[in-house]
């Protein structure tokens, strides 16, 4: 190679590549992303060669420095990417040959860009995870400090949006808390599958070399070498899982968001969002837009098309590696983007999220509520469930009639529907009384509600040990 704009496999071609193909093929506009991931696989791949005779030690560290010095260029602006040059790879080689010299040439030695392609992703995701589980875990703890804090205010609980029993909002909260929970635990398990190198592949085939995968693999902190070449080339089932995950994880955002949208809406007037999340009309001056939940709300079926994306593009590819799989990369990247986006801006908005308890509390007043708690009411006096069922929907339908609550019909009239109601009835019929009947791992009493708390707080603290 004698310019920075000469191909490496230009030597069995008669003809240049027409421009408008070059510039269709390139993948340097969004690849360059990895070209910290692509340095260091590199200078592990050297450092491998020279252990293994296959460069002198003199070669390896000239290889090394001058990846350095290039990685420097790059972070300070000084560094020309060159579309004829295609890729991350070819563009980075090419600057060191230019560099150091011969020795820039002898880098490639037992490797392909197949195998150094798939090994740059598979560090490029390994350490968005670990960013993404930071991310999470930072949202987890916005949501603990906010439940903690409302562990005693009722609000409705809903099931088909119609007002089924009272809850703790903090209790609300934690069930978003223990999706996010799962969230973190399938990105934990698939950071597994991610962390396998496919670098010594080569094309597909393996090499005639006699590299030291094993120590590579050392090097660059993956748990081992992939087994099989063809598939180590090939494989992206590893993004695929990764975007199922992430997919997971924004319908779990796109379900916080709907339920802020609907619960700032002037209709239920639950919560206040800052304004730093919100936007106005251009028209209509007293409107308060929830713009930010309705935008990852949105971006969920972008995320979602990623993966579907994902999938395509991998279902009629035969053995090993093809030109196709250059499209995987602003799949992920964009969904990377988004999701890490998301994340940040979910934690700072729901840190700054004002409830309206009065509004909460007036609202779990309506639609009976408390229903269920005087059907086992008199389950335990000995009344069958199904009978039970029926005498409180006649006590429903009466207080329909009276345009009152249960808690507001006489002990005479409620005595009317079944002799062995007394008193003591009155008790469980209020918000509170309902709330802190549910005593149990996993209910909605307030002291179950900070138990679960506290033992968040401590899972939270394991996993940033761990």
């Amino acid at each position: 190679m004698n310019d920075l704009t000469e191909k490496p496999w230009s030597g069995r071609f008669q003809e240049p590549t027409d421009a408008f193909v070059e510039a269709f093929t390139a993948s340097v506009g969004f690849d360059r992303r990895l070209y910290r991931q692509d340095i260091q696989g590199s200078i592990a791949h050297a450092k491998m060669l020279a252990r293994q005779g296959i460069l002198t030690e003199a070669e390896c560290e000239s290889i090394v420095a001058g990846l350095q010095r290039i990685q420097g260029r790059i972070e300070t602006g000084d560094f020309s990417w060159s579309i004829p040059l295609e890729d991350v790879h070819m563009n980075i080689e090419a600057a060191l040959i230019q560099d150091i010299g011969e020795a820039g040439k002898k880098l490639h030695t037992g490797r392909s860009r197949n195998d150094q392609v798939a090994t740059d992703v598979r560090l490029y995701l390994r350490e968005e995870i670990d960013q993404l589980q930071t991310a999470l875990q930072r949202l987890q703890t916005v949501l603990l400090d906010l439940a903690e804090r409302e562990a005693e205010t009722l609000m409705p609980g809903f099931t088909h949006l119609q007002v089924a029993q009272p809850v703790s909002f903090g209790h609300h909260l934690m069930a978003w808390f223990e999706m996010l929970a799962r969230d973190r635990a399938r990105l934990r398990d698939c950071r597994r599958r991610v962390n396998q190198m496919p670098l010594g592949a080569a094309a597909l085939a393996g090499t005639t070399y006699p590299i030291d995968r094993t120590y590579t693999a050392q090097l660059l902190g993956f748990e081992a070498p992939m087994e099989n070449s063809l598939d180590a080339v090939s494989d992206r089932d590893f993004l695929i899982e990764f975007c199922a995950a992430a997919s997971i994880l924004m319908m779990h955002l796109s379900r916080f968001s709907e339920e802020l949208i609907l619960w700032s809406s002037a209709q239920f007037g639950f919560v206040q969002l800052s304004d730093r999340f919100c936007t106005g009309s251009s028209i209509m001056p007293q409107k308060k837009n929830p713009d930010v939940p309705e935008l990852i709300r949105g971006k969920t079926g972008r995320i979602f098309g990623h993966l579907m994306a994902l999938l395509t593009l991998m279902k009629a590819q035969p053995l090993a590696y093809n030109k196709d799989n250059q499209e995987d990369k602003e799949p992920l990247f964009d969904t990377l983007d988004n999701l890490k986006g998301a994340l940040k801006v979910f934690a700072d908005m729901l840190a700054q999220l004002r409830p309206d308890r009065a509004k909460m509390k007036a609202a779990a007043r309506q639609g009976f509520p408390t229903a269920t708690d005087l059907a086992d009411y008199l389950v335990r006096k000995g009344v069958p469930f199904r009978d039970a069922h029926a005498i409180v929907g006649r006590a429903v339908a009466r207080a329909l009639e009276q345009g009152c609550d249960l808690s507001e019909l006489s002990l005479e009239t409620l005595r009317g529907f079944s002799p062995v109601i007394e008193e003591d009835v009155f008790s469980i019929l209020t918000l509170e009384g309902a709330l802190a009947a549910r005593d149990h791992l996993g209910g909605t009493a307030p002291r179950q509600v900070r138990a679960a708390i506290r033992r968040a707080r401590a899972a939270l603290e394991n996993a940033r040990d761990s």
